[in-house]
């Protein structure tokens, strides 16, 4: 098992667990209270920052409630931490945009991190045809 290193920068935030049987994905919660306007770009703080192990990243996605709850949507999609934010003044945000007028209360689960081994390195090979079979080409539902 891997040890993983967390600096919090509040005393009352809560600490990180692994929920066994439920989910692979740990939530995060918001350090502070933030008031949005509609049309408004902030960066969350989340409170924490992780030094994770050389050749893990951590992939942040929203949480499937938090648009229905607070109507704000992460601007890149997923978020990449590498290993290489892995000091104190590291800690991880979430970068959102807020579609209508919003509070998050402080502590509000918002987020969702999990932690993945590093791609490893690929060799690309130009061919004339693949073998595989034709689905129609756009994502599992074909033509």
């Amino acid at each position: 098992m891997e040890e993983i290193k967390v600096k919090y920068y509040y005393d009352d935030m809560e600490e990180l667990c692994y929920v066994d049987g439920k989910s692979d994905w740990i939530d995060l919660r918001i350090a502070e209270e933030v008031t949005l306007k509609a049309g408004e770009f902030r960066l969350l703080p989340l409170g924490l920052a992780i030094a994770l192990p050389e050749g893990y990243e951590a992939h942040l996605a929203p949480r499937s409630s938090t648009f229905k709850n607070y109507g704000i949507l992460q601007t890149n999609s997923v978020g990449v931490v590498d290993c290489s934010y892995c000091g104190d003044g590291d800690e991880w945000k979430m970068p959102v945009y807020a579609t209508r007028d919003v509070t998050i209360e402080r502590h509000a689960r918002i987020c969702q991190f999990r932690i993945m081994k590093n791609q490893p390195k690929l060799l690309f090979t130009r061919v004339e045809h693949l073998e595989g079979s034709d689905r129609g080409g756009f994502g599992s539902t074909g033509k």
